[in-house]
């Protein structure tokens, strides 16, 4: 590997001339499986003075961010996984402050937290510890103290962890580059040495983190700091820069599977047929030899060993069926004595959704609610995870024989935490599936209201038979779709349902619904706005269809009157 995050640590904490030290600072750096995916955190934190548990509060908070924040889902982003953290941190001084002290303000402390994760630096802060950067020799500070001054010598805190039961943490995220040194501190030391001295002290000490840091205490101290002084110091001494030859090799450390045939037998699997096969992968339904059970077993060609955007997708997908466990969405087993490239998921006795709305053209809107309120529940598996499936359609929906459905194939999943992973290359657009897909997928502006939109798709065919922007082999532009009313296909449909489905299925995800649970509500309650909509003006309801018809009066006008010339 070209280089993994690597950085130098030192802290250094001092009660001064107080009892008791209610500073507190410290980092993690987490085992190689989440160095990668999770990145390095460090945090200081200053307990307020007047608050009786303020020493608590600090060293909570500084402890509960680093283990926490490292046992929350790899696929969530920095700043989703750090905010849950630090508002669950909160909520619990607050309570715990009233509780135990009988005062709002019985557990309040600063608290300033810095994720590295790949090649950026993710900053969260609240109250008036600081966090600066040292970067070509000069000093920038990158929080902002939250002080209320009332007087030429009184100022109060105006946030921190721990007054309300709801917080205000600032969030910034910036770039970083090998040797930038960030540095913490408790206003012990920022309030009694001005920035151009912490500037001093790093060009003079910088090389030794603990002595730069030893250093600014006692700087501090002889300034005449009555408070608590600590200061720590994260130098980035390496950054990850993969390049596709460290990434291949990785992903390579497995072999491709030999061909394989019914009868044949790899790790305890044995292939009992071929289900399908195309250029990118071959898929075989197997008997799991141990547990007897059946399975499906895929395997990527060999026609891409050589291309690492392919063969990341393929471990992709895999990686996300793993992290979901959900009865609507298919499971991906694990698969300890595997010796090949290949994975394996449960073996689903049924039809596709393909197939069945074949077979049931223009469902009954009874069933058709059924099955896509099991589909929004896989759905929301992926959203609570920070994932957006990006290619539901109805060709990877599968129904057991009970009429149970699971979302399956993962390759086109977005995850937001992977996302924010330096990558060399990456493995093309994710774009979905044509007519299914949102238009927005096609620039690369996917969210959640994304799959929210195939699921409309889905939803208008069911109880149609028909697409609502009709069938096309092209990708359109959001401004060239058309809706049509899903009445003009089955005139059984009332118009409150059609109204959500064209919600549903909006062109601008703006206008588009905003959570799964409000377009699955107005598929079962009529929404007033619908049927107003409905009641509208033509021009307003299909403009397509008014100007269609004015034309074609138009014509026939012009027609009568050349009609009417020709007799005169």
């Amino acid at each position: 590997m070209s280089g993994t995050l690597a950085i130098d640590y030192a802290a250094q904490t001092e009660a001064g001339n107080k009892a008791e030290n209610a500073d507190a600072a410290d980092a993690l750096i987490p085992g190689d499986g989440q160095l990668l995916s999770k990145g390095i955190a460090a945090a200081i934190a200053d307990g307020m003075s007047s608050s009786e548990g303020g020493r608590e509060a600090s060293q909570l908070c500084v402890s509960g961010f680093l283990n926490d924040y490292f046992s929350t889902p790899e696929s969530w982003t920095v700043r989703t996984s750090a905010s849950k953290v630090l508002g669950a941190l909160n909520r619990w001084l607050f309570a715990n402050g009233q509780q135990r002290y009988d005062s709002a303000r019985g557990m309040v402390t600063t608290f300033t937290g810095l994720v590295l994760k790949s090649a950026t630096a993710h900053v969260f802060h609240v109250g008036d510890s600081r966090l600066y950067l040292y970067r070509d020799e000069e000093l920038e500070q990158l929080t902002r103290d939250h002080r209320v001054w009332v007087s030429k010598d009184r100022d109060f805190l105006s946030r921190a962890m721990g007054i309300d039961a709801t917080i205000d943490i600032d969030y910034k995220a910036l770039a970083v580059e090998p040797g930038d040194i960030f540095l913490f501190t408790t206003d012990g030391i920022s309030g009694h040495v001005t920035d151009n001295r912490l500037r001093d002290l790093l060009r003079e000490y910088g090389v030794n983190l603990q002595a730069c840091a030893k250093a600014m205490l006692e700087e501090s101290l002889r300034n005449g700091s009555t408070d608590n002084v600590t200061c720590q110091l994260v130098r980035v001494r390496e950054l990850p820069t993969q390049t596709e030859d460290d990434i291949l090799q990785q992903i390579t450390e497995l072999p491709f599977p030999p061909d394989l045939s019914p009868g044949m037998k790899i790790d305890g699997y044995e292939i009992l047929r071929e289900l399908h096969a195309s250029r990118r992968s071959e898929v075989f339904l197997a008997n799991d030899s141990e547990s007897g059970e059946k399975v499906i077993l895929k395997t990527p060609s060999v026609n891409y060993r050589d291309d690492p955007a392919y063969l990341e997708g393929f471990l992709h997908e895999e990686w996300v069926g793993k992290r979901i466990r959900n009865p609507h969405v298919l499971r991906v087993l694990d698969t300890p004595k595997r010796r090949f490239l290949y994975n394996v998921s449960e073996f689903i006795e049924g039809q596709s959704l393909r197939q069945w709305i074949t077979d049931h053209p223009q469902t009954h809107i009874n069933k058709a609610r059924d099955f896509l309120n099991q589909l929004a529940e896989g759905l929301r598996a992926f959203h609570r995870l920070e994932m957006a499936h990006l290619d539901l359609k109805p060709e990877n929906v599968l129904i057991d024989q009970r009429e149970v459905l699971r979302i399956i194939d993962f390759g086109s999943t977005h995850v937001a935490g992977a996302s924010e992973i330096t990558r060399s290359f990456t493995h093309g657009a994710v774009q979905g599936t044509v007519n299914y897909s949102a238009p927005e997928c096609a620039v690369g502006h996917c969210s959640n209201r994304s799959d929210i939109f195939s699921l409309g798709v889905i939803a208008y065919e069911l109880l149609t038979g028909a697409l609502p922007y009709g069938d096309s082999e092209r990708i359109r532009a959001a401004d060239k779709l058309r809706y049509v009313p899903a009445s003009q296909h089955n005139p059984h449909i009332q118009p409150w349902v059609d109204g959500a489905l064209r919600k549903a299925v909006h062109p601008n995800p703006a206008r588009r619904y905003d959570s799964l649970s409000e377009f699955l509500y107005d598929l079962s309650h009529p929404n007033d706005k619908f049927v107003v909509a409905r009641s509208a003006p033509l021009i307003e309801r299909d403009p397509l269809g008014f100007w269609r018809g004015l034309s074609a009066l138009l014509l026939l006008g012009n027609l009568l009157l050349l009609y009417l010339l020709s007799r005169g």
